[in-house]
């Protein structure tokens, strides 16, 4: 509850209007208040980065901004040979399947990494390893 003087009333138009005191200064202390601590009143505003939000990709195209760029794009994809890849080789070829079986990850896309690259510089912008 406020301990000061009641706001003043003036006559204009219609009936009464209150008027307020101005109020204080960026560097005014409001009325009625002292200090009493012995800190200085200087403060550092520190700007936190904005939110970063991460991109997950997967198999399907995404919506991102390109890095290179800087556009606002919808990925192109193709397969590329990775690790698990030569992983399925390998292991096709130790159960005993030689004759050409073992090549048979290199012709799947669900066994290849899934490579994103920008439409318009061709930049890649991510990759989804399988491994």
């Amino acid at each position: 509850m406020s301990t000061g003087p009641p706001p003043i009333y003036t006559e204009k138009g219609n009936g009464p209007l209150p008027v307020f005191p101005a109020p204080p200064g960026p560097n005014e202390a409001p009325p009625g208040y002292t200090q009493t601590s012995h800190y200085s009143q200087n403060f550092v505003v520190v700007n936190q980065p904005g939110m970063m939000r991460c991109q997950s990709f997967l198999e399907t195209p995404v919506r991102t901004t390109c890095p290179s760029c800087r556009a606002e794009i919808l990925t192109s994809t193709h397969y590329e040979t990775g690790t698990f890849t030569w992983v399925a080789c390998l292991v096709i070829a130790f159960v005993g399947l030689w004759l050409f079986c073992c090549l048979i990850p290199f012709c799947m896309n669900a066994c290849k990494d899934v490579v994103h690259t920008c439409p318009s510089c061709r930049h890649t912008v991510g990759r989804f390893s399988r491994a």
